[in-house]
């Protein structure tokens, strides 16, 4: 990425770009009934990391999904992301919702000064694992034709705010400045007949998101270039707000009302949900008014036939016979 990790003021420049880019990226990529609904977005600290923050979002993307993915999975689910930002070093997991309990991605990324030249910067963390080395570049490499925008293509593409864009074949070796997003991506699908075809697909579909985000980060250089983090944070507040309304989501009135808990022995729901009185009587809402009239008409009693008195049916063509009724052959 053309850019220093502590260029500015202020000093964490990319920090604001990736903001805006995710905000506004999450945004247009958002319609009706799908796209990211962000539920979480808060301050958070860890021990040994500091001071960071944590989000959690719901991705509804059926409709992105191949026909063979649709076909196993309900018409409307959800991803679910949880994120803990500790720039310059993020972890990231995603998990399906509960009936693929078995499908997991998580996602560590490190941000270095360099062209992608450290080969052993997640050797900590991936000391036993398999691992495919992927080299992304945002100007060069091809992205899916529907979310091509020449306005956002690096080669063609320049800052009036840094000068920099027009990005040429080999770019990488001789700009400056220059910074690399480390991601070490790990992909589970632990079911049978789909493994090795899902994962390879979610890899696949991970580094379109990555490529795309980042040539639009670079692309927005200009609207995020001059902002600070409080500015770029009202505007993740408030894009994140816009989008859930586009999306549909909207928060929920909840009414809790206390019930006194009966015994567990005639408890059906686990201990945490909340207990309904048993009755044998009727509901309220169910029951008939006691002033409504019987009709007339309608029989007080019902008179059943004689079981012992034998009934026959006589259909035109046809004869009621106690003998078996035997094929005829020709």
């Amino acid at each position: 990425f053309p850019l220093n990790l502590q260029e500015g003021p202020p000093q964490d420049h990319y920090k604001i770009g990736q903001l805006y880019m995710i905000s506004k990226h999450s945004h247009e990529q958002s319609d009706r009934g799908e796209g990211v609904e962000v539920v979480q977005n808060e301050p958070f600290e860890d021990p040994h990391h500091g001071n960071g923050q944590f989000t959690e979002k719901r991705v509804y993307l059926n409709s992105k999904l191949p026909s063979w993915a649709r076909a196993v999975v309900p018409k409307i689910f959800y991803v679910t992301e949880k994120a803990w930002n500790y720039y310059p070093y993020t972890i990231t997991g995603k998990s399906l919702c509960s009936f693929l309990p078995k499908f997991s991605i998580h996602i560590e990324t490190k941000y270095e000064d360099n062209k992608g030249s450290n080969d052993r910067i997640f050797d900590n963390e991936a000391k036993d694992l398999e691992r495919e080395v992927c080299f992304i570049d945002i100007a060069c490499d091809e992205i899916p034709e529907r979310y091509y925008k020449e306005s956002e293509d690096p080669k063609h593409f320049k800052s009036e705010k840094t000068g920099r864009g027009q990005l040429r074949e080999g770019w990488r070796d001789s700009h400056q400045p220059i910074m690399c997003s480390y991601k070490l991506v790990t992909v589970k699908f632990e079911v049978w007949g789909l493994q090795t075809r899902v994962e390879q697909f979610v890899h696949k579909v991970v580094r379109d998101i990555l490529l795309i985000g980042h040539r639009q980060a670079f692309a927005w250089v200009d609207e995020w270039y001059d902002m600070t983090m409080d500015e770029v944070r009202e505007f993740e507040r408030a894009t994140q707000e816009a989008t859930n309304k586009k999306i549909g989501v909207f928060p929920p009135a909840i009414s809790i009302s206390s019930v006194p808990l009966l015994p567990s022995s005639v408890r059906s729901a686990p201990s945490s949900a909340p207990s309904t009185p048993l009755s044998t009587d009727a509901p309220e809402f169910l029951s008939v008014p006691k002033e409504w009239p019987r009709k007339k008409s309608a029989p007080e009693t019902l008179t059943l036939p004689d079981p012992e008195k034998k009934a026959t049916l006589n259909l035109p063509g046809m004869h009621s016979s106690d003998k078996p009724c035997q094929p005829k052959s020709e």
